[in-house]
């Protein structure tokens, strides 16, 4: 159990540490872009003094850049959207306000205190290294770049929040207007339910089982995001996840999603049990197939799908409880989807008719071993 759950972590560690080193990378290039764009503006104007010391400048941006990307990608950004998804939203960003504030006075005393102390020749701990630090902070310089990395932050904020959204790389197609007009994709679904949801909204009452619902949508949230997963809806009971062909077949990313949600449940078991009284059970189909995808809607919009693909995966996932497995695939799709997860083994499961199919399909189920 132990090395099962440390390969979790391990997909869990690397999916954040990627995320935090894009991050510091693309907050080093912004912070670099603007502080050449200043340099070159101020020296064509002749606004530069011949003390303008351009390598201690340049290194005190840098100083910053990287100090704000390590903290924001590694610890602030993942802390912020961790806030949106559990607090109120109005709560939320006064824990992210006030949190930058303090993040941007931390950052800008370490870039301040470097200037000034290659400035003046002193030592970072010098009275006078330490009084012009202080009067830094009153400066339209200061207020400048705090305004700027503000919003900075601020739209990495609303770039996680899509992709929380939608998944990983929809906020490009959305940018570039991918889907503005229909187009035809090979895509590959997974519909996840909920076992006996009925029964339990009985026995919780509408409310609590509301709360229910969205703590175990909440909870699988890392696992479809991990494995580059694109939540197509939620209706009811049920979620609808898609993958674009190539993430989903990478490293085995469409299949480990199920058993990273098992996973994530069974750690979590005991809070379910002691807040709710039962821990949910869930069952998944796949399929994959050619669909039309684009942005439908004119007062929401909304990315859709169409296609026969979405009908088989919810048919194939209905016999679950009929062939008494949690996790049910064409085999279609496993024939395509043959590099497994670790540990992960494939059992055809003969041929099912499916509710408003002519023929029979052939159907697979994924084990742990």
């Amino acid at each position: 159990m132990k090395i099962k759950l440390s390969r979790y972590k391990t997909r869990q560690l690397w999916f954040y540490t990627k995320r935090a080193f894009w991050i510091l990378i693309s907050w080093v290039l912004i912070s670099n872009v603007l502080f050449f764009y200043e340099f070159f503006t101020l020296k064509g104007e002749g606004l530069l003094s011949s003390a303008f010391d351009f390598h201690s400048a340049f290194t005190a941006n840098l100083i910053v850049a990287i100090s704000a990307g390590l903290i924001g990608g590694v610890f602030t950004v993942n802390l912020m959207e961790q806030w949106l998804r559990r607090h109120e939203f109005w709560k939320a960003l006064l824990y992210i306000v006030t949190t930058y504030i303090v993040g941007a006075l931390f950052i800008s005393t370490i870039g301040a205190l470097y200037f000034n102390s290659e400035k003046l020749g002193l030592p970072f701990y010098h009275q006078d290294v330490l009084v012009a630090t202080q009067l830094f902070f009153g400066t339209w310089l200061f207020l400048k770049n705090f305004i700027v990395w503000l919003f900075i932050v601020i739209t990495t904020l609303i770039i996680l929040m899509v992709n929380d959204k939608y998944g990983p790389g929809m906020f490009a197609d959305y940018l570039m207007g991918r889907y503005f007009h229909p187009k035809h994709e090979r895509r590959i679904f997974m519909f996840a339910d909920i076992k006996n949801a009925t029964g339990i909204a009985e026995t919780l009452g509408e409310e609590k089982y509301f709360n229910f619902l969205k703590d175990f949508f909440r909870h699988i949230a890392p696992a479809i995001v991990q494995t580059r997963g694109e939540v197509y809806q939620y209706v009811g009971d049920e979620v609808v996840v898609s993958w674009k062909m190539k993430h989903g077949l990478r490293r085995g990313n469409a299949i480990q999603c199920y058993f990273s949600m098992q996973r994530i449940i069974r750690k979590k078991s005991s809070k379910y049990l002691k807040k709710y009284g039962i821990v949910p059970e869930f069952k998944v189909g796949y399929h994959y197939g050619p669909v039309m995808v684009g942005e439908i809607g004119q007062i929401k919009r909304d990315i859709a799908f169409s296609g026969d693909v979405l009908n088989t995966t919810a048919r194939i996932q209905a016999i679950c409880n009929d062939l008494d497995v949690k996790v049910l695939a064409s085999k279609e799709f496993a024939n395509v989807a043959y590099k497994l997860p670790k540990g992960v083994t494939k059992i055809d499961m003969g041929s099912e008719q499916l509710k408003g199919k002519a023929e029979e399909m052939p159907l697979v189920t994924y084990k742990k071993i």
